[in-house]
């Protein structure tokens, strides 16, 4: 498996908001959404806010790979299921990286959003 650079990992990381574009069958690009995207240690993650029935999040499970795009990094990436024992790991990334936008925050950290996590490696 391919891994990150620590300096992809700081670019994306720090970065507020990823572009991902998941693979249709055929293997073009979908368009690509706009979401938040957080660091813990080596390993960067996505939720869906609609879990599961999310759109995007349907496209990135139909074949697990696809395209992102932020803070100066374009990466093709394989979309992984995270495990449950990062879930909380991964909310305390998302309160520090995007607490400030409290009203907006609290839709990433539900049992539905957490049930849709997928850790971006990169291929």
């Amino acid at each position: 498996m391919t891994q990150w650079t620590s300096a992809d990992l700081e670019k994306i990381g720090t970065a507020e908001e990823l572009a991902l574009e998941s693979e249709r069958a055929d293997g073009t690009l979908r368009d690509p959404v706009t979401m938040w995207v957080v660091r813990t240690g080596d390993h960067l993650y996505v939720r869906s806010v609609k879990g599961s029935g999310g759109p995007w999040y349907r496209g990135a499970r139909s074949r697990h790979q696809g395209r992102v795009r932020a803070g100066g990094v374009r990466q093709d990436v394989v979309f992984r299921e995270a495990d449950a024992d990062v879930h909380a790991a991964v909310d305390a990334a998302y309160r520090a990286k995007y607490g400030r936008y409290t009203s907006i925050v609290d839709a990433v950290l539900t049992d539905e959003a957490r049930a849709a996590t997928l850790r971006l490696d990169p291929r």
